[in-house]
């Protein structure tokens, strides 16, 4: 599958590989270890309401510490997938007489505009989970082989067969339940079932375990599945198959939204290790949740703020870029106009300073953005510095143009994906 277009990243001198960032699994903040090159998996998308401000700013946020890298002199391996055939997406198209395949295609096509209008850098893999079917089929096998999955017998009319991970059985050194969410059972059973799972299945082992092949059902698509029987394959191992398929064994950062880190992160870090007996990445890094105006965002409630809704209206995406920057990454909150009206005066502040600015003093500009960013990704603190620079370059010019505007734009660009 294809990604979007890419826009060419200016380079600036003077990149350090100094990162500490929050990892979930610790709980704090860790230094990531300098290195050459870098490898991150950031969960994608289900298309059928791309893109909505949850899905903007996680992926702003990890394209963050990708420049980050990148401006360290890193070659960066990014990979994310598309689950472009799922129980929600099935349920959408039902509900509106769309064929799942047409509705998958539009709403990723928009995806991809979207990331492209965002300036998020695209990855060197984008992967749909219909084309890693024929990945995902022998991991299961081989899990059943190793007595780590196990089938379920069909009750109230579903057939016999759907495979599930056996949590119990898989667990060790490496991986356990709760070992990257850092939460207990009696936490995990209720997001479990909110958040996809199936805790009350019939002649599952454990109500934690995760469905990894759903045998073929009356009116659903299904895929041929050599010894597993015909069907589909189930969420999570969608993810840790295509991680394990393009990224070394324990790539470095699996990222997404904080709604992901359990049941999501935990049961493809769980069936990597089943499958491999290493752990999936060395750290876990999550993205906070955003409302409207006060109130959690939901399909369920109609009130999803869409970055190509915002586009049609005539906002700039830069100035979208610039209010999701604004927020911390892990921070929770809400979408407001006064937000986007904020960044918008942001913006032309800017600007304006632009031709005022000079350009011998922008290379230290750029070494307290990188100051900020290297603190768990600071980017509101960032934007402030910028403001600061930018206010006093309009001061001390006095009106007379200066020679810095292009190299205050390359900045801009480089480090945070913001196009003047």
């Amino acid at each position: 599958m294809l990604g979007w277009n890419a826009h060419a990243v200016p380079e600036i001198p003077g990149g350090k590989d100094e990162l500490t960032i929050h990892d979930t699994s610790v709980g704090s903040l860790v230094a990531l270890e300098p290195s050459a090159t870098g490898s991150l998996y950031v969960c994608g998308i289900t298309p059928y309401d791309a893109t909505h401000m949850g899905h903007a700013a996680t992926y702003v946020a990890f394209d963050l510490l990708n420049r980050y890298w990148r401006d360290a002199g890193r070659t960066v391996n990014y990979v994310q997938n598309v689950t472009d055939i799922d129980d929600p997406l099935l349920e959408r198209a039902n509900a509106t007489g769309v064929d799942w395949q047409i509705l998958a295609k539009d709403q990723t096509e928009l995806f991809r505009t979207d990331m492209e209008e965002l300036n998020v850098i695209p990855p060197e893999q984008y992967v749909g989970a219909v084309e890693s079917i024929e990945w995902i089929v022998p991991a299961v096998e081989d899990l059943l082989a190793r007595g780590l999955a196990y089938r379920v017998p069909g009750t109230d009319g579903e057939p016999d067969g759907d495979v599930y991970f056996d949590s119990v059985a898989a667990a060790g050194p490496g991986w356990h339940n709760g070992a990257t969410s850092r939460l207990t059972d009696e936490e995990m059973l209720p997001l479990f079932g909110e958040r996809g799972g199936d805790p009350e299945r019939p002649g599952k082992k454990h109500p934690l375990d995760a469905l990894l092949w759903r045998v073929a059902r009356d009116g659903e698509p299904e895929w041929p599945g050599a010894s597993l029987g015909d069907g589909r394959p189930g969420w999570h191992i969608e993810c840790s198959v295509i991680a394990r398929k393009f990224l070394p064994e324990t790539f470095d950062v699996q990222a997404g939204g904080s709604d992901l880190s359990f049941p999501h992160h935990e049961m493809s870090a769980g069936h990597a290790y089943a499958l491999a007996g290493k752990p999936l990445a060395k750290h876990f890094v999550h993205a906070g949740m955003v409302g409207l105006d006060g109130e959690k965002m939901s399909k369920s409630k109609g009130n999803l703020v869409l970055v190509s809704a915002l586009r049609e209206d005539g906002v700039e995406p830069a100035a979208i870029r610039t209010v999701l920057l604004g927020q911390h990454y892990r921070s929770d909150w809400f979408w407001t106009e006064d937000l986007l009206h904020k960044a918008q005066a942001r913006l032309a502040a800017w600007r304006g300073a632009a031709a005022y600015v000079q350009a011998d003093q922008v290379p230290e500009l750029a070494q307290q953005v990188r100051r900020a960013l290297s603190n768990d990704l600071n980017a509101p603190a960032a934007l402030a510095e910028i403001d600061g620079f930018a206010e006093h370059s309009r001061e001390q010019a006095n009106g007379q143009p200066q020679d810095g505007a292009e190299q205050f734009a390359a900045l801009l660009d480089a480090l945070l994906g913001i196009r003047l």
